[in-house]
Order: C-alpha cells, then sequence, then structure tokens
C-alpha cells in the first residue's frame, strides 16, 4: 500500500521552479530518505505535502488524502518535525507535551499519561520537568520527536533532522526512528544531505537535484543501474611482480600485462586497473576463473571480492555532472 504519491508535482516561483514534475511513491511502513543537496526542493516539497503551499501543478495524496484540498485532515494523520524545532522555553518538556497533546483533543490525564510514556520513549524522563530553554539540540530534537508521536501520526516527515546534534546523539536518534518505524509500522520520510545517515537507517533512497528525482530504490538497486548495469564487479588486489615460487619466477608483469591476461577470459567485459586495484567487470561471478588467472600470471593476489558500491559513489556518479544520468 502506497502511502505518499505525488503524480507530476509541479512548484514554480515566477520564473524559478522549485519543484519539477516530481513522481514518487513511498510504502506504508517503509523509511524513505529524501536526499540532496541544501536548496534542491526537498523542503518546498514536504510543504505541499503538508497541504502549507499549493503546487502550480500536479497532485500529491498522502494517507489516501488529497493535501490540496484537504489539509486539515492530512495533518491529523502526519507529524513533521523541523530542521529547528520550536517550543515555550518557559515551560518545560512535560509541559509543551500536554500543551501539544490538548490542541490535538486529547484530554487531561490522557495527555499526561501520553506525555509521560513519550519521554520515557525518547529518553527524556530524568529532563520532563526541565525548561525546554535549558535543553540541548540533541535534546530539543528528542523532545520535538515526542511531540510529533503525541497524535498517533501515520507518517512522520522529518526534514534534516540530525543538524547540530553531536555524534553520540545522532546516531541514538537514527536507531530511535529504526524502532518507531518497525515498532508502531509508522511510515517515515527522512529529508536530508547527509549520505551516511540515510544509508544507514533507509529502506529506499530518493536523489533529489534542482526539484528533480534522478533516481530512487534501494542501495543495491542504484548501484546496479549506474555501476554495473546488471553485471558483477569484482575488486582485485593484485602486485603485477612475479613471485618467488610462482612457474614464472624472475619474471616481471607491468599492470597492462596482468590487464591483458584478464580480459582474455570468457565473460570479462571490461577491466580498469589503478595501481594495484583492479575492476573487474564481467558477465557471471567470475571470481574462481579470475583468481586462477592472476596466480597463474605470476603476479601476487592479495585480496579478491564481489564490489559493493555505497550511496556515497552512487550520489557523487549522480552529481559529478555526467548527463547521461540526467
Amino acid at each position: 500500500m502506497d502511502c505518499i504519491e505525488l503524480n507530476d508535482l509541479t512548484k514554480k516561483y515566477g520564473s524559478y521552479t522549485a519543484v519539477d514534475h516530481l513522481n514518487l511513491t513511498v510504502r506504508k511502513g517503509e523509511i524513505f530518505g529524501l536526499l540532496g543537496p541544501n536548496g534542491a526542493g526537498k523542503s518546498t516539497t514536504i510543504l505541499m505535502m503538508l497541504g502549507l503551499t499549493e503546487p502550480t501543478s500536479g497532485s500529491v495524496r498522502v494517507c489516501g488524502i488529497n493535501s490540496i484540498t484537504n489539509p486539515i485532515e492530512v495533518k491529523r494523520k502526519v507529524g513533521y518535525l523541523p530542521e529547528d524545532v520550536g517550543f515555550y522555553d518557559e515551560l518545560t518538556g512535560m509541559e509543551n507535551l500536554v500543551f501539544t497533546a490538548r490542541l490535538n483533543c486529547i484530554s487531561g490525564k490522557a495527555a499526561t499519561h501520553k506525555a509521560e510514556h513519550l519521554l520515557r520513549r525518547v529518553s527524556l524522563s530524568g529532563d520532563a520537568h526541565k525548561k525546554a530553554g535549558k535543553y540541548s539540540r540533541g535534546m530539543r530534537q528528542r523532545l520535538g520527536l515526542a511531540d510529533v508521536l503525541i497524535k498517533n501520526p501515520e507518517v512522520i516527515i522529518l526534514d534534516e533532522p540530525t543538524l547540530g546534534i553531536d555524534p553520540k546523539g545522532v546516531r541514538e536518534f537514527l536507531e530511535l526512528i529504526v524502532e518507531l518505524s518497525k515498532e508502531e509500522g509508522i511510515t517515515v520520510l527522512f529529508s536530508s544531505h547527509h549520505l551516511h545517515q540515510v544509508q544507514k537507517v533507509c529502506d529506499r533512497v530518493g536523489l533529489f537535484v534542482n526539484g528533480r528525482l534522478l533516481a530512487e530504490g534501494d542501495i543495491q538497486t542504484l548501484s546496479k543501474k549506474l555501476f554495473t548495469k546488471g553485471t558483477y564487479a569484482i575488486e582485485a588486489g593484485i602486485a603485477p611482480s612475479a613471485s618467488d615460487t610462482s612457474a614464472f619466477a624472475g619474471k616481471k608483469y607491468s599492470a597492462e600485462e596482468v590487464k591483458k591476461v584478464l580480459q582474455s577470459l570468457d565473460g570479462i567485459i571490461d577491466v580498469m586497473a589503478k595501481d594495484d586495484l583492479f575492476v573487474i567487470e564481467c558477465s557471471h561471478d567470475a571470481t574462481t576463473e579470475i583468481a586462477k588467472a592472476v596466480i597463474a600470471s605470476g603476479a601476487d593476489l592479495y585480496y579478491l571480492n564481489r564490489k559493493e558500491y555505497g550511496l556515497d559513489d552512487i550520489y557523487y556518479r549522480y552529481f559529478e555532472g555526467d548527463s547521461d544520468h540526467e
């Protein structure tokens, strides 16, 4: 079931296009990472999802509700945590949560009970009666998450939620997001420009730049599409000098000669070499054949493994200016 559906969503400010014909679906219970540089249009997209700004064209539905025609209904279903959370600094953490609960039509005792539960959930029980103005940045974000959860949302939207938080706080915050999604079945849209954070917690990612979604999928799918196009990539550490125990003892092999040996194998599509590192693209998993060929050539094989591309590789491949990916 799709929880978020954006179809040809476009937002223009005069001649400037902030979001350009965006098509995106996020499934129920999924953690989806909207990844892109600052100014890419991520926050504008979120505002349209919440019904806080109208699109120039296209449609947006959240939990099956049209955000343009029924923004209040969407807000009942969605919790939104912006980059900088606003609280009443003279009120305690508990008082801020109870106030939000009352705004969401939760009665007195129920509001207090809910606030206590959520403060425990985000590890702020010990600071429940401390004024919010005295909270650290990380504590404010955790209080913000509790504030978002007070109305039992089906969807949580997080817009750059970890800015200004120390590494330990970031790790705890991200772990909490994953727990909530798994245990409560909450759908999470995580907007960020921090690659490693997105890769750590998200089921799928969308690469967003200049108002356009360039690609979306899980890391493995994007990796195959960008780097191997469905083939295998084998990474090998090879020193092109003869081993004394080799049948070719005494003969020195250059990187170019090792490359030619590898290119002669069946199913080898391409061989890229830099110093002692070789990346071999092949139509099947040719790990065994590659190992035998390298050893037989007299070169020294230090390691051999399937090459895995991370989100940083994928991100920079798209944003390095290669027009083939536009």
